[in-house]
């Protein structure tokens, strides 16, 4: 049974369109009952539970408009390298979980960070030095690529002569023979001999990632990616069984994978996965499609090429087939999300919805390089900028892999969150976890400092973001891409109780010091799934 809560004292940010501040608010049967403290005292009963401010920020719940809980619940219980320093690290790390685990057929996990190896790339014989004769298969950080060793590439069969997909690439040592990174599509080739991963595992993997959203303030989330990738299983089933066992104590949306082997006839299928997905709590109205790489591996798609290589990237979906896709997906009424990091993908992607209706509001993920003169188009088409505002700082991945293939011009066009806000763009956050950390004030942090915690190398500090529109882009705006903004996405009397209350006040912090806002609760519809 939903209580009743009153929250006095403020501060209180209500994100509506004002983003307006108060100082109370009451929760009654799931829904917000008053706002302000002179209406929620004279409300207040005797089975009211008080809860005292005392300077702590209250918020609507955090909205993760691109993020995949179920992989981070599924690294969990894996080998989970996103802790390494280095690439010893990993080693030392994937040694200790085999020596727990010496009856594991298979030796699967991922997290290892590109910037950790040179040229991004570790090697089969590095991995083969601590795996001995178990098979592995190891997922990047950015979810764009694999490291196997030498008997997962034979169980798969892939060697000297298997000729690099379309849409990826083989790393190979100088006699040609696969090296053990896998990038793209080229990890599609271990598909067909990875273990199956069972639906109770999946259940339980989806259940962890939602504890752990829940922690950081999440109430609602958009998974990115429903279908078949780079080795996982399609999540379409296990968010179905968990709505209708009543699993689920957040708000979901999905994106339903676009499969790019195939074209148009695909269109009928992906009406009746979305009909499955008509939930109480998991809705699937949305298609991804998967537009182009990353930058650290040169397969994010650009205008001009790399330098220092040849190529300009990636376009998984060509402009042609596009211009045939997207109105056909249109004319069910889909959604699109489009995965778009270099500037080729995000034109292409632009391009790709003129004439679309912007009441669909289509949504361009990542834009990490993004050409000025298609700035404006987000607002004149109607597109959102879901961002990860996480990645904008000056780590190792960019000083080493990104900045010196892009050049100088391009480097300084990198997440332009600022010259989106400014040019009209409705701005959304998306964490991308397990790619980058789920704490979604991590990321509100980078988008006003452009730089790690601690650190005060910016990079492009002109983009830079205020506090309120970095928490609005959190809150209200990835309500709005997720078209619920009439029932969540901000306090005002009568939306749903969806709120998160932080442990400090990030208003009455220095800038520098953001990151260190925890959360003590966390609430939906009134029901409080999360308190520290």
């Amino acid at each position: 049974m939903v209580g009743e809560v009153a929250f006095l004292g403020g501060p209180v940010a209500t994100m509506d369109a004002a983003r307006s501040f108060t100082d109370a608010v009451l929760v009654r049967d799931g829904r917000i009952a008053a706002v302000g403290a002179e209406a929620v005292r004279e409300r207040i009963g005797p089975r009211t539970d008080v809860i005292s401010l005392r300077g702590r920020l209250l918020l609507p719940g955090f909205h993760d408009a691109h993020v995949h809980p179920v992989f981070g619940g599924l690294l969990h219980g894996r080998c989970d390298l996103s802790g390494a320093e280095s690439a010893a690290d990993c080693l030392r790390l994937i040694a200790e979980h085999l020596a727990a685990r010496p009856d594991s057929p298979w030796l699967l996990g991922g997290g290892w960070d590109v910037a950790q190896f040179p040229g991004g790339t570790p090697t089969r014989r590095a991995l083969d030095s601590v795996t001995g004769d178990r098979p592995a298969y190891l997922v990047n950080r950015d979810h764009h690529g694999a490291w196997v060793n030498s008997v997962a590439l034979r169980l798969a069969g892939i060697g000297r002569d298997t000729p690099d997909p379309p849409d990826g690439r083989i790393e190979r040592d100088p006699a040609g023979r696969p090296d053990g990174t896998l990038h793209e599509g080229a990890t599609r080739l271990m598909e067909h001999v990875l273990p199956v991963t069972g639906a109770q595992e999946h259940l339980d993997a989806l259940a962890e990632g939602q504890r752990h959203l829940h922690a950081r303030g999440v109430t609602s989330w958009h998974d990115a990616i429903i279908g078949r990738y780079l080795g996982y299983d399609d999540l379409l089933s296990t968010y179905v069984t968990a709505d209708e066992r009543g699993l689920l104590t957040g708000k979901v949306r999905g994106a339903l994978w676009w499969d790019r082997d195939r074209g148009p006839e695909q269109v009928p299928d992906l009406v009746e996965r979305r009909k499955r997905a008509r939930g109480k709590r998991f809705r699937a109205e949305t298609v991804k499609i998967m537009q182009d790489g990353v930058c650290e591996n040169a397969t994010a798609a650009l205008r001009l090429p790399y330098l220092g290589r040849d190529g300009r990237g990636l376009s998984f979906v060509s402009p042609e087939a596009l211009a045939e896709v997207v109105p056909a997906l249109t004319a069910e009424g889909f959604q699109l999300h489009f995965h778009a990091v270099g500037d080729r993908a995000v034109r292409d992607a632009l391009d790709a919805v003129r004439g679309s209706d912007p009441a669909l509001r289509h949504q361009i993920a990542h834009v990490q390089v993004v050409h000025p003169g298609d700035l404006p188009r987000f607002r004149e088409l109607g597109v959102a900028a879901t961002i990860q505002p996480r990645w904008a700082v000056q780590d190792a991945a960019m000083t080493e892999l990104t900045a010196p293939r892009l050049g100088h011009t391009r480097t300084s066009w990198q997440y332009p969150f600022r010259s989106l806000r400014a040019a009209g763009a409705v701005l959304a956050v998306g964490s991308d976890w397990p790619v980058s950390e789920a704490d979604p004030m991590l990321g509100v942090h980078v988008a006003v400092n452009r730089c790690e915690p601690g650190s005060d190398d910016a990079l492009c500090p002109g983009e830079s973001l205020q506090l309120v529109d970095a928490l609005a882009a959190c809150t209200a705006g990835g309500a709005w891409v997720n078209h619920v903004e009439g029932s969540t996405g901000t306090i005002e009397v009568g939306k749903a109780a969806d709120l998160v209350l932080l442990d400090a006040d990030p208003f009455a912090l220095p800038a520098a010091e953001i990151a260190s806002c925890g959360v003590d609760l966390t609430m939906v519809d009134g029901v409080i799934v999360h308190h520290r």
